[in-house]
């Protein structure tokens, strides 16, 4: 009985030690980054040495020495060699079947006049069968360095265009998304060509403009919701080529750091495209998506089946996208006041006010956060007055609802403290402050510029959160132009020497926030990506320079080094 009794204390004792040993045992990462400035963006602690993950989680954020203690023989160790390190980059605000199809139609963006546009045009058409629809986005007039000599309303006309293209039809974006430019054969093919002979009923559109000469005739430019025109007679896309688009935009990203995607406004061809490539494991980027407002049949199949959150944090629906105005360069912003270079025109409402108000209370009820487009200073009021009807109708439903206003570009100064009352989120591309302010003054004058256009700061001071981005293919996707925006507030050529109106500055802290936690935050994601902290997923955006300490004049020639998406590798930067 004796002998049995000690057996047993020692099996028990041998039980106690496995379980000591057990709880005790410290996990094994699987990477280990270390030797260069790591900004955490969490206030326990703003920078560490190095950082420990577990497969697609961060594990440890600290020094050196306590991480090490997580490596084994499988651990991989990374040297950063000097080079600084911050969470994975989110943009807060684009559009990602655009960004990759801007790399497979023409890309107009460094066009720096019409006669560009046309010889782009010209060597596409040599490529095109006869009757092939050639299409591109991202010319500008206002950035343009001459302007040709025959302009209706400070835009081209489609003459020298069309002489190149005789037998195709051509539709070019704008820059903004908000206006497009036909040639006469698209104009042909929709059946306006022959309008000045036959009345003009067909190129009145609500909430949008057909721009007319003296004698009737279309230009080519159309605003606003006047483009579905042109546009519903472009053929559909095809599977393959979405695939190419996406796998490019994909690629975009990396290249550029960005593991995290606010798109804004997709519809259902996208959504199955999307839940494709997650199957596929193509879906190499969180993808938070915006149901868009068009479709109202869509809506309310969503509203009906509710939120889709993934739990893997690739592939998220629970907002909606609206689209209430246009765009500043193409006068389609909705202004309280008349342009200053186009009086008597206030721009355009692209979409009734009382569906504003509709989506805003169905949003509460269901689920979904409410994503506005406001550009002008009345767009944006306009919605803040029917997320704020809506939240007083449904006090109960409004807790942290995060409801969004895209862009906020130009307020009426009483307005900024309003999104800070409303718990109304920003979301503000800060490139769009570079490349527009120089000829933005000339739609809104001094006055309006100064007390209400780009307000970081005194948005910031209110307590809201900004979210970041570039609206791409709007703007490059380039993040570090971005950035130096919002901290310089110069144009990307580093004009003027003070900034425009420097007292809206972004602090170098701030700018990063805004294009991780913050932008997180404004995808109710701020719990697991945003920040360099345990528990978080792991992901990282490495450059060959520290853009927090770097001189002004030297941000825009900070690269991105490497990307880690889900704890790999998933760019580096070619030798």
């Amino acid at each position: 009985m004796h002998l049995k009794k000690i057996q047993l204390w020692a099996v028990s004792l041998l039980w106690l030690l496995g379980v000591a040993c057990t709880t005790d045992e410290v996990p094994s990462a699987t990477v280990i980054l270390h030797g260069g400035p790591i900004y955490t963006v969490d206030s326990t602690q703003a920078m560490v040495e190095a950082v420990a993950t577990k497969d697609h989680k961060i594990l440890f954020a600290g020094s050196l020495a306590e991480a090490e203690k997580y490596k084994t023989e499988e651990t991989t160790m990374i040297d950063l060699e000097g080079k600084t390190m911050t969470p994975g980059l989110i943009e807060g605000h684009g559009h990602f079947m655009g960004l990759g199809y801007n790399e497979l139609n023409l890309d107009l963006m460094s066009t720096t006049s019409y006669q560009e546009i046309v010889d782009a045009v010209a060597e596409a058409v040599q490529k095109a069968a006869p009757g092939e629809w050639i299409t591109g986005r991202g010319w500008h007039q206002s950035k343009w360095t001459t302007m040709p000599e025959v302009t209706v309303n400070g835009f081209q006309t489609h003459d020298l265009l069309s002489a190149i293209s005789p037998d195709n039809p051509v539709f070019l974006r704008h820059a903004s998304g908000h206006a497009g430019f036909a040639n006469a054969k698209a104009m042909e093919i929709a059946g306006l060509q022959l309008v000045a002979k036959e009345g003009i009923d067909a190129m009145e559109v609500e909430g949008g403009e057909v721009m007319r000469d003296g004698m009737g005739l279309p230009t080519g430019i159309f605003n606003e919701r006047a483009m579905g025109l042109i546009t519903k007679h472009i053929p559909e896309t095809t599977p393959e080529k979405d695939t190419k688009a996406f796998e490019l935009a994909v690629a975009a990203c990396h290249r550029n750091g960005i593991t995290g995607f606010h798109d804004a406004g997709i519809g259902r061809e996208t959504i199955a495209l999307y839940q494709k490539m997650k199957q596929e494991d193509k879906m190499k980027i969180r993808m938070y998506a915006m149901l868009t407002g068009w479709d109202k049949e869509l809506l309310q199949e969503w509203y009906v089946q509710g939120p889709m959150i993934d739990s893997l944090a690739l592939f998220t629906i629970r907002s909606v996208k609206l689209n209430c105005d246009g765009a500043l360069g193409s006068r389609g912003a909705w202004l309280l006041e008349e342009y200053t270079d186009r009086p008597g025109h206030f721009g355009h409402e692209t979409l009734p006010m009382e569906f504003v108000k509709e989506t805003a209370l169905n949003g509460l009820e269901h689920g979904f956060q409410v994503c506005a487009h406001a550009i002008g200073d009345r767009a944006n009021r306009e919605i803040l007055d029917r997320y704020e009807a809506a939240f007083t109708e449904t006090p109960a439903a409004t807790k942290d609802h995060r409801y969004r206003i895209e862009h906020a570009q130009h307020l009426h100064p009483e307005d900024i403290p309003r999104f800070a009352q409303l718990g109304v989120i920003p979301a503000m591309q800060a490139v769009h402050m570079s490349s527009d302010r120089p000829w933005a003054i000339d739609r809104l004058g001094e006055q309006r510029i100064k007390e209400g256009a780009y307000m970081w700061q005194a948005l910031l001071k209110t307590g809201i959160p900004i979210v970041n981005g570039t609206d791409v293919p709007v703007e490059p996707l380039d993040p570090i132009a971005s950035f130096y925006a919002s901290v310089s507030r110069k144009t990307l050529q580093g004009t003027p020497e003070e900034g425009y109106e420097p007292e809206q500055k972004m602090t170098r802290e701030q700018a990063l926030r805004s294009y991780t936690l913050d932008a997180a935050y404004g995808a109710f994601e701020e719990d697991i990506k945003g920040s360099i902290t345990p528990g978080k997923l792991a992901d990282f955006t490495i450059y060959d320079q520290d853009l927090m300490t770097v001189p002004e004049n030297e941000l825009l020639d900070t690269t991105i080094a490497m990307t880690i998406f889900n704890g790999k590798i998933v760019y580096t930067k070619p030798e």
